[in-house]
C-alpha cells in the first residue's frame, strides 16, 4: 500500500506503508544515528515526533526486548529509505505504529535543515493530501508543549535496591539506560515523578533530573522544585534535565531550528580540553554559550552542552551520558556522578 510524508508547509514525500494502515501526526525530525532504532522509537523524548532515519537501512539486526527504552513506542510514526526484515516491520504492526519505506530521506533531511522541524503527518490510510493537509494545520506547534507531566510515572518505583548510596531519578520521560547506568555503578535507584518535592528529593543521596520530550519553558513548576533543591545533595541534570536547571537557575531556552538527533556529537570540553562522540536527542537549548558557567559546547553550532555550578553541587548535560545505544565516550560522567554522592554521602 502506498502512503506518504506530508509537511505543514504542503510538502509531501512518497513511499510505501510498512508499518499500521493509520495516519499519525507530529513534529518531523531526523536523527543522523546508524544504529538504536528500536532505542529511538521507545524514547519518551520522541513522544509526539515522526522521526525519518538518515541511515540507508533500518531494522538490519532485528528487535529484542532488552533495547527498548520504555515499556511503549513514543514516536508517533517512522520514516525510512529502506526497511529491513520483518521482525522489525512486525514490531511497528504491532505498536500500531504507521511507518513507510522507500522514501526519499534524504530529500527529507535537506528539507528540514533548510525549513526546520516542523508539523506533518504520515499517511498510510488512503485520505487526501487536502485532508490530511487540513488536519496537520489543526495539530499544535512543539514551541510551549508541556510533555513531560505525560510522560512521566505516577508512583515512586525502585529500579534497583542494592547499592551504598540511593539516588533518585526525576521522571520527565527518562529512559531505561539512565537508572541502569547508575545502578551499574552500585547505587540504588528509585525513579520518581515529575512532580516530587523538593524536601523528598532532598532525602536522598542524589538527584538525577533526566531526559524527556516538549518544551521546557512551560514547566514552571518542575523548574521551581530545583530551585528549592539545590544546594542541598549532588545534582545532574540530562537533556531535559539540563535544560530545567537552566531555568531553575535563572537562564533561558529556545527552540533549535531543527534539533540535534544522533549518536556522532562532537562536544568540546572547555575544562579539559577533551572532544568526545556523544548520542543527542532534543529540539530545545540553554540560551548564551558565553556564561562563564557553560562547561561543554557543541563543535557543530557552539550551543551549550553542559553547566557546572559547584557553588550548587549541581551539573548538567545536553547529550545523553548514559549513551543508550552508544558511542560511549561519555559514561565518565555518570559514573564521576556516582562518585561524587558516594564521597558526599
Amino acid at each position: 500500500m502506498s502512503g506518504y510524508l506530508l509537511l505543514e508547509d504542503g510538502t509531501a514525500f512518497p513511499g510505501e506503508s510498512t508499518g499500521a494502515s493509520a495516519t499519525a501526526f507530529g513534529e518531523a525530525v531526523f536523527t543522523t544515528a546508524m544504529t538504536g532504532y528500536q532505542e529511538v522509537v521507545t524514547d519518551p523524548s520522541f513522544t509526539g515526533q515522526i522521526v525519518s532515519f538518515t541511515a540507508p537501512m533500518v531494522g538490519n539486526y532485528g528487535v529484542d526486548p532488552s533495547r527498548d527504552e520504555s515499556t511503549a513506542a513514543h514516536a508517533t510514526a517512522v520514516v525510512m529509505r529502506e526497511a529491513r526484515g520483518p521482525g522489525w516491520t512486525d514490531w511497528l504492526v504491532e505498536r500500531g505504529l504507521p511507518a513507510l519505506t522507500a522514501v526519499d530521506t534524504r530529500s527529507v533531511v535537506l528539507h528540514l535543515r533548510d525549513r526546520g522541524a516542523m508539523r506533518a503527518a504520515v499517511v498510510c490510510d488512503g485520505r487526501s493530501t487536502d485532508e490530511a493537509l487540513e488536519a496537520v494545520l489543526a495539530q499544535p506547534s512543539m514551541a510551549g508543549a508541556a510533555l513531560a507531566p505525560l510522560v512521566s510515572c505516577t508512583e515512586p518505583y525502585a529500579f534497583s535496591t542494592d547499592g551504598d548510596i540511593r539516588i533518585a531519578v526525576v521522571d520527565y520521560g527518562a529512559k531505561r539506560s539512565i537508572p541502569r547506568r547508575l545502578a551499574k555503578q552500585g547505587a540504588a535507584v528509585t525513579v520518581v515523578p515529575h512532580d516530587t518535592p523538593a524536601d523528598e528529593l532532598a532525602s536522598y543521596d542524589g538527584v538525577v533530573l533526566s531526559n524527556g520530550p516538549g518544551d521546557p519553558e512551560p514547566l514552571d513548576e518542575q523548574a521551581a522544585i530545583i530551585t528549592e533543591l539545590l544546594g542541598r545533595v549532588p545534582v545532574l541534570g540530562i537533556c531535559l534535565g539540563h535544560q530545567l536547571l537552566a531555568r531553575a537557575t535563572g537562564r533561558g531556552t529556545f527552540k533549535l531550528p531543527f534539533g540535534h538527533r544522533g549518536a556522532n556529537h562532537p562536544v568540546l570540553d572547555r575544562v579539559t580540553g577533551r572532544v568526545f562522540v556523544t548520542a543527542q536527542n532534543h529540539g530545545f537549548a540553554v540560551e548564551s554559550a558565553d556564561d562563564p558557567a557553560v562547561s561543554e559546547v557543541s563543535l557543530y553550532d557552539g550551543t551549550v552542552e553542559g553547566l557546572r555550578l559547584p557553588e550548587l553541587r549541581a551539573r548538567s548535560v545536553q547529550f545523553h551520558p548514559e549513551a543508550g545505544p552508544g558511542p560511549h565516550d561519555a559514561w565518565r560522567i555518570i559514573d564521576e556522578f556516582v562518585a561524587e554522592v558516594r564521597n558526599a554521602a
